[in-house]
């Protein structure tokens, strides 16, 4: 491991390819995040400048959201404006982000063969769910959770993990920070989620009207997506609490 740095290995090349492809694109687009430096690109690995510091907390969630707001309000106006949730976003040298819909629909499925929903009526109800939410101003899916941003002793934010980038829809990504920090931490309180999705709107906004519309109801439609999307991963990778029996359920 080369001094300051540390070495992430990957299955294959192509894998390699999309990270760096993807590490640069939000350093062009979105460029309110602050990422690690990339290092030597290997067949099979990468090297990432090392960032000493701690996770998120629920503390951070109003800058975190504010950081979410203009990252995705940044990535849309530079180049995102013309993308379409349904359609992968493909770049020059042949890698993409994923659509919206295709990864996710496949995910649902699985969740149904693995036991997550109870039958395949819950699976159309999801399905039909996820579908809903397939509109409106196209940004990023980066997958915020608390890991991948890092806090220094200085009080400087980085955001790390970003090899696998998909289109979503405005605010996705901020539900999956809430959701994530209360499965790691316990629950929220709906006025610190309330004021987060206001300050997630207002920085979206700034750089264009058309965003920063994202209403409560939507949030909660994006929250019990996630709520079935991340199933497995309870009482694993630091997911140690359960949703609150309040959470947003399926509305009839």
């Amino acid at each position: 491991m080369t001094r300051g740095y540390f070495t992430k290995h990957y299955t294959e090349s192509a894998r390699v390819a999309a990270a760096v492809r993807h590490h640069w694109w939000l350093i062009e687009h979105a460029r309110t995040l602050s990422l690690p430096a990339l290092g030597v690109i290997g067949p099979k690995s990468l090297s990432f400048q090392w960032i000493k510091g701690r996770p998120a907390r629920p503390e951070d969630l109003p800058r975190l959201a504010q950081l979410l707001g203009d990252a995705h309000g940044t990535a849309w106006a530079s180049d995102l404006h013309a993308a379409d949730l349904h359609v992968p976003h493909r770049f020059d040298d042949g890698t993409e982000f994923a659509d919206y819909l295709g990864p996710r629909t496949a995910a649902l499925r699985k969740r149904l063969e693995q036991g997550y929903l109870p039958n395949k009526v819950a699976l159309h109800a999801m399905l039909a769910l996820l579908e809903k939410t397939a509109e409106g101003p196209t940004v990023f899916y980066k997958d915020s959770n608390p890991r991948n941003f890092l806090v220094t002793e200085t009080g400087a934010l980085f955001t790390v993990d970003t090899d696998d980038l998909t289109l979503a829809p405005a605010a996705y990504d901020l539900a999956k920070l809430v959701a994530t920090l209360l499965l790691t931490y316990g629950p929220l309180p709906r006025t610190a989620i309330d004021a987060a999705l206001a300050i997630y709107n207002a920085a979206a906004w700034r750089h264009d009207s058309r965003l920063g519309a994202t209403d409560r109801d939507r949030l909660d439609d994006f929250l019990a997506l996630h709520a079935v999307l991340t199933a497995p991963y309870l009482g694993r990778n630091g997911y140690l609490y359960g949703w609150p029996p309040d959470f947003p359920r399926l509305r009839g």
